[in-house]
């Protein structure tokens, strides 16, 4: 659960923040936003596929083909994957958009990471912003930039018909699921684009974006060989909880019978 509020020095100007030390907090996503500038690096390790948002298509980064389960988390919260997507890596804060429009920067007061004592200022004595507070927020501008560009380069997509969905089969406990509401570009299409389409396209930017994804879809077998990981692990924590349950309920002592 989580609680964001809009950073102000009546509200903060007072308190600490500290860094987020695992992606816990990351968990329960299946699917995590991207901007065109990230895919060049993403697409090492990631899937990427694309979803529809505001009736335009977006890029995300495909963490779990279940509602619910982040598989590039760890048990114990470590990112299981060599780049992380910058949501992540500006949490606890977030940009979000004002009744009028505006973007400001928000925290959420439910990760743990707020504090009277230690950490990190918000704000100057003068009352300006901190340094380190400055500087998240010129982070998460510079995304929010991209996020249009990256908006405007998937229009440009769209409109020469080379995203297509992408159908992808789960092997569930006891049948085959179909997970809808994915993406990807359409290769023969791609290919099949006249001399001019294919100059509109790469003059938007697409043609980076296009290639980033189609390569990225290799590592789509990584998510069965995570999810495999998951429940052993799992598995093994359910059977140490076990263990334990059954030695406290024993009265916590050691029987070694007799031993003359």
């Amino acid at each position: 659960m989580t609680d964001y509020h809009v950073i102000t020095r009546e509200r903060h100007g007072h308190q600490y923040w500290m860094k987020q030390s695992g992606h816990r907090f990351a968990s329960s996503d299946a699917l995590c936003p991207l901007v065109a500038q990230e895919l060049p690096q993403a697409m090492l390790s990631l899937p990427i596929g694309f979803i529809v948002d505001d009736d335009c298509f977006v890029p995300v980064a495909v963490q779990g083909l279940t509602p619910g389960q982040n598989l590039f988390v760890a048990i114990d919260g470590r990112w299981l994957a060599s780049y992380t997507p910058a949501p992540y890596r500006g949490y606890p804060f977030r940009m979000a958009p004002t009744e009028q429009g505006e973007q400001v920067l928000c925290i959420d007061e439910a990760s743990g990471l707020l504090s009277e004592s230690a950490g990190e200022h918000f704000f100057n004595e003068d009352g300006t912003p901190a340094q380190s507070v400055q500087e998240i927020l010129t982070f998460f501008s510079q995304i929010e930039a991209n996020r249009q560009l990256t908006r405007s380069i998937c229009t440009a997509l769209q409109q020469h018909g080379l995203i297509q969905p992408w159908p992808i089969t789960v092997q569930g406990e006891h049948s085959e699921q179909q997970v809808e509401g994915l993406f990807r570009i359409d290769e023969a299409a791609l290919n099949a684009l006249t001399a001019e389409s294919l100059a509109e396209v790469r003059n938007a930017g697409g043609l980076t974006v296009a290639y980033c994804q189609l390569l990225s879809m290799q590592h789509l077998s990584t998510l069965g060989t995570l999810a495999q990981a998951h429940a052993e692990a799992e598995k093994a924590r359910l059977a140490q909880a076990s263990l334990s349950q059954s030695f406290m309920s024993e009265g916590g002592t050691f029987s070694f019978g007799n031993l003359n």
